[in-house]
């Protein structure tokens, strides 16, 4: 971050700019304000920033949205805000800074550049006509209904009378995090609250993690309809088609898109995606929509390449599918986290058995002694979701992986069964078989809603589905 005062961002490659050039380019210029409706969100994130209040009363709070980050050499990726800062503003803009005190919330933002200097058509991160336009100071305030001040004023502000206490959400930005002296207690307490506030979603919320994977499901269809392009092409076909449809219509991908075909589906987080779609086979796919407020899917479908299982495919399909139906029907209000997992497990645990893969008998596997089964599930059955794709990740374990479900919860159920290419403990015909179904779970007041039932979760089901989309 740096004040408009400094030197503007140009590149060694930019050509010179006289004096003329620069006093010519600041004239001539009209000026406009935009008539911006009240976001969505605003009425949302000042409960919230209330109820943050009312966990740190009398203290100074502060939480930056970040900057850019560099790819290669000159360019940046492209810019997504820290997911605390938003939820508590609405505001996606880079470089803001909220900060809350006794009460009084204050958006310092970096508006839209100035006709008084270069910045406006120099700057290649903030200049209007490198960048695009930046909503002006009173558009800010106006559609997310908060004071708003110049992000140039921050430091001063920061370093005036402060209260007993500031906590920072620390590690977004490295501006902010020099400007107030650390504490690690109070900024680590304060990045669990942000995080445990998140842990039950509102109306809005879930209407936003809805479209997410409306979009996603959509998303899905698009890689099976163009199927002959897919054996064409490989994964990165899929990848492609994927965040074509995350890109129209929501923000990003909520995470790098998993396309694994054949063996690759044995390697949890596979994002090179480089490898070929191989008839005959298998291919994972664990994709998700970032929606356009930043709440994000995360659905997986394991899809038999030719459109139709193998008997053997069937077979493990329906024990994973099994898996995850028991770990959906344990999702409930009251509920302990881990009994989502349990309940998959169990009956993963079972199907190895009677695979003839357990060493030692299924109820000594499970035990929390052994659990050797996980050789072939390896990863947990849940996480949080929401604006993050593994949501609230720095709350206590306490209010999480040891706490209880709540009605608004939103959760991935997503058991799978993954057998290395070089396992020499199973029979042959499985190696290189990785299959996992998962799913979007709402926890309701008597039990959970599956917010990505559009996608087929059957086997038969989804043989139909793409034999409806592929031409």
């Amino acid at each position: 971050m740096r004040s408009v005062s400094e030197e503007i961002k140009t590149e060694s490659h930019d050509p010179s700019v006289p004096e003329a050039y620069s006093q010519f380019m600041r004239t001539g210029w009209g000026d406009r304000e935009l008539d911006l409706p009240p976001h969505p969100v605003a009425a949302y994130a000042a409960a919230r920033r209330e109820r943050l209040v009312e966990s740190f009363p009398g203290e100074r709070l502060v939480l930056p949205a970040g900057g850019y980050k560099v790819r290669s050499n000159d360019t940046n990726y492209r810019f997504r805000p820290d997911t605390a800062h938003t939820y508590f503003t609405g505001n996606q803009t880079s470089d803001a800074v909220l900060v809350v005190e006794d009460g009084r919330s204050i958006l310092y933002a970096r508006p839209r550049s100035s006709r008084e200097t270069d910045e406006f058509f120099r700057d290649r991160e903030y200049g209007e006509l490198w960048a695009g336009r930046r909503p002006s100071a009173r558009e800010l305030s106006d559609s997310l209904g908060i004071e708003v001040r110049h992000v140039d004023q921050l430091a001063q502000d920061l370093t005036g009378p402060a209260p007993t206490k500031t906590r920072v959400h620390r590690g977004i930005s490295a501006h902010v995090d020099r400007l107030v002296p650390g504490d690690a207690a109070l900024d680590a307490d304060l990045a669990r609250v942000v995080s445990e506030m998140r842990l039950v979603k509102d109306d809005w919320e879930v209407g936003q993690l809805q479209e997410a994977c409306d979009i996603t499901a959509l998303g899905f269809e698009d890689s099976v309809r163009e199927w002959p392009r897919v054996l064409e092409f490989g994964e990165r076909w899929i990848e492609g088609t994927f965040f074509r449809r995350a890109r129209a219509m929501g923000n990003d991908l909520g995470y790098d898109s998993i396309v694994g075909g054949g063996s690759h589906a044995t390697t949890l987080h596979w994002i090179d995606n480089t490898g070929p779609i191989v008839p005959g086979q298998l291919v994972l796919l664990d994709m998700g929509v970032e929606g356009r407020n930043l709440y994000t899917a995360d659905v997986t479908r394991t899809l038999p390449v030719d459109g139709t299982f193998t008997p053997l495919q069937r077979d493990l399909y329906d024990l994973v599918l099994a898996a995850q139906e028991a770990g959906i029907a344990a999702v409930r209000p009251g509920a302990p986290w881990a009994a989502t997992h349990d309940a998959a497990m169990t009956v993963l645990a079972h199907g190895l058995a009677d695979l003839g893969l357990l060493p030692v008998p299924v109820e000594e596997a499970l035990s929390p002694d052994s659990k050797i089964y996980r050789r072939w599930t390896l990863h947990g059955t849940s996480h949080m979701l929401g604006m993050d794709v593994h949501d609230c990740g720095a709350a206590s374990t306490a209010a999480y992986t040891e706490g209880t479900l709540a009605q608004g919860m939103v959760l991935t159920v997503e058991p799978g069964l993954y057998f290395q290419e070089d396992d020499l403990l199973v029979p042959e015909e499985l190696r290189g078989i990785g299959i996992r179904i998962e799913d979007d779970i709402l926890v309701t007041a008597d039990g959970s809603q599956n917010l990505s039932s559009t996608l087929p979760r059957t086997s038969s089901d989804v043989e139909e589905w793409m034999g409806a989309l592929i031409r």
